[in-house]
């Protein structure tokens, strides 16, 4: 608590000029002590990107009034963000994508108003530095250097302070600055969770397994590339011809420009793939499934799926049925065939980001980092998002460390 309380403390003192003095007090709760500043403006707001409603770009508004992130359980932490990377989530969750999932999550007793997720702050990457501490946390210290990725229903990095659980966190790498960490979290639990939790590889069974990804050149994409190559598999993407040099760059083996008419036919001409990652969706799993080795345990994992678009239309019940029922009805008629249909997930985990943080100070996995915005230029860095084609990832540099 004692760093939270000099770094207001030197914020105040820097806008002596704008702010009444300070005058920092400890308040009793249970056998807690926590510190307090009378001025308001100090300990209770922050600067931060929100919006008020769902919609395009025009909803973003920056704000110095957010609140500022509290403690409320023992296993939480308050983060200084210094970077935040953006997504193509977080462009989708502007416009309202997953807001019923999201919404029950948050509220799952149904007790507060529609809307009362507003102000909401976009943005499921952070990387800076413990502010403050819960009793339970153990693993961690004020100062500590941390990057981690954000659950899609908590309110996120573009803000100055963020308030997560120590199992969502992460020691930084060492080797890497805040701007190039910021670019790693989600891209690495999402590629984690897909490629570990649901495809089942390790670093101690994936040598020689063959994997085709299915949209290389994105963010999850470089990251699973960079990854499998450390573990010792054969990776063979689809991308286009300009990106060609770019993911061998990361180590792709083989590479299908998908701009020169259907993959699946230069595809079908390859040896079958131990498991497909596919980033791409649409009718690609009407062939793709074809790609694989039979009754070898072959997977084929999409990150595209129906569920929160169902929930979003059909309610959170019937939507849940209609996927279960989507599912069920996939993978068993692929099972047949001696193929394995799944599903994968957005999963924040600390545990993975330290498996993580390994591969990146051991050279293993580098940062992509494609653009780098100021924390004045968040609509910007949302157009640019919209636009696609990424090659790596846009970062937003909310602070400096020698703002501290």
């Amino acid at each position: 608590m004692s760093y939270l309380r000099n770094f207001v403390s030197s914020r105040c003192l820097f806008h002596h000029s704008k702010l009444p003095s300070v005058n920092t007090s400890a308040c009793w709760h249970g056998s807690r002590t926590r510190l307090f500043s009378t001025t308001k403006i100090s300990m209770t707001i922050m600067p931060a990107w929100v919006i008020d409603k769902y919609g395009s770009n025009d909803v973003l508004r920056f704000t110095r009034n957010a609140s500022f992130p509290v403690i409320n359980y023992p296993n939480e932490v308050i983060v200084r963000v210094h970077s935040a990377g953006l997504n193509p989530l977080d462009v989708s969750m502007r416009g309202g994508y997953g807001a019923a999932t999201m919404s029950m999550k948050r509220d799952p007793l149904n007790i507060k108003q529609s809307g009362s997720e507003f102000p909401l702050i976009l943005g499921r990457e952070a990387s800076g530095v413990i502010m403050e501490c819960g009793l339970d946390v153990k693993h961690f210290r004020e100062r500590d250097e941390v990057w981690a990725a954000i659950p899609p229903w908590k309110q996120g990095s573009l803000a100055e302070f963020v308030v997560l659980s120590a199992n969502e966190v992460s020691h930084k790498p060492k080797s890497l600055s805040h701007v190039e960490a910021a670019a790693i979290p989600y891209v690495a639990t999402t590629a984690w969770s897909a490629l570990v939790n649901t495809g089942g590889l390790s670093k101690d069974n994936c040598a020689k397994k063959r994997v085709l990804i299915l949209g290389g050149s994105g963010g999850v994409g470089t990251f699973a590339i960079q990854m499998l190559k450390a573990w010792g598999a054969h990776v063979t993407v689809t991308c286009s011809q300009n990106a060609e040099r770019f993911v061998r760059g990361l180590g792709a083996d083989h590479v299908v420009d998908y701009t020169a008419g259907a993959v699946e036919e230069p595809l079908r001409a390859l040896e079958k793939f131990d498991l497909i990652l596919d980033n791409v969706g649409g009718d690609t799993e009407l062939w793709a499934l074809n790609l694989l080795k039979p009754w070898c345990g072959a997977k084929f994992v999409t990150l595209v799926t129906p569920f929160l678009q169902n929930t979003d239309r059909m309610g959170i019940a019937d939507g849940m049925m209609k996927t279960a029922a989507t599912v069920a009805t996939k993978a068993l008629k692929h099972l047949v065939k001696g193929v394995h249909y799944r599903w994968g997930f957005f999963a924040p985990s600390g545990p993975a980001l330290d498996e993580v943080r390994e591969m990146v100070d051991a050279g293993q996995v580098r940062a992509v980092v494609e653009e780098t915005f100021s924390f004045s230029q968040v609509p910007q860095a949302f157009e640019k998002m919209e636009k696609g084609h990424a090659r790596g990832k846009t970062v937003v540099q909310i602070s400096r460390g020698d703002d501290l």
